[in-house]
């Protein structure tokens, strides 16, 4: 009897190979170095330095840079507190307490100098800034220890006419980043040595960078006799780029002593001191 599978034709046994013609085999060849392969790597290398950057400057140092400034603005606030409950309370000739039918108007600052403190509750629960004198990019918008400043040609708080003042929308702690989500009505609280100036937001107006008249004692109009107590915050617009500028305009709602920390802020001036 035929056997039925002596046709069928059947896989070889492999025959054994050495160690060497294995390795050989596993050996892959090795990838020649260009010149364009040498440049792309370059450039992989640049764009990942090149993002850690944008993250340093965009957000770390931004925080860092904030909580700075809000730190260094709660510490004067809280000395201003401290020394006004040292001082004796302000009466008049014949002994009563002296309450004042204007708000004081503070001496005009030496440039540079720390005058006053800001707090925007609808910016965060615990923001806060401190005001100094004159824009100067480097000495106060860019400071660790400030971050706004005050045009010094413009009024001071309180006083009759247009106290204007400056921050930057983005870089150096974001300031003003959140400034257009102010509400008609905001309260924008403005400490120095002397008190509280409280001051309500208004309205908004896009101008370009040019637009000077805003800082009038009178906003845009020149000729006119300011008979109001504003307050103008300037910042760049859109938020990243400089190409116009958003005008923030506040009044005059009325002054505290001191010791009488506005409701709204007890909170947190309580928690810098």
């Amino acid at each position: 009897m035929t056997d039925p599978y002596e046709d069928t034709p059947t896989r070889e046994t492999p025959v054994p190979t050495s160690r060497a013609q294995r390795a050989r085999r596993r050996r892959r060849p090795r990838r020649r170095v260009t010149f364009l392969g040498v440049v792309g790597e370059l450039l992989i290398t640049a764009g990942v330095l090149v993002l850690l950057f944008l993250g340093w400057q965009v957000w770390w140092n931004n925080l860092v840079t904030s909580n700075q400034q809000s730190s260094s603005a709660a510490s004067q606030s809280q000395k201003w507190i401290d020394d006004a409950i040292k001082a004796p309370p302000a009466t008049t000739p014949d002994g009563q307490p002296a309450t004042p039918t204007d708000p004081p108007v503070l001496a005009k600052p030496a440039d540079y100098q720390a005058f006053a403190v800001i707090y925007i509750p609808r910016l965060g629960a615990d923001w806060k800034r401190t005001i100094r004198e004159t824009v100067d990019t480097e000495k106060v918008l860019n400071s660790y220890t400030a971050g706004v400043g005050h045009y010094a040609d413009t009024q001071l708080p309180g006083q009759v006419g247009n106290f204007a003042v400056a921050g930057h929308d983005s870089g150096w702690g974001n300031t003003f980043i959140d400034l257009s989500k102010l509400h008609i009505g905001d309260r924008i609280y403005v400490q120095t040595k002397d008190g509280w100036y409280t001051y309500t937001f208004r309205n908004f107006e896009f101008v370009q960078p040019s637009a000077v008249q805003v800082l009038l004692p009178v906003p845009r109009q020149p000729q006119a006799t300011p008979v109001d107590r504003l307050m103008t915050i300037t910042t760049c617009n859109p938020p990243f780029h400089a190409g116009e500028r958003l005008i923030a305009y506040n009044t005059f709602q009325g002054f505290a002593p001191t010791q009488d920390v506005p409701s709204e802020i007890a909170a947190v001036v309580a928690e810098g001191s």
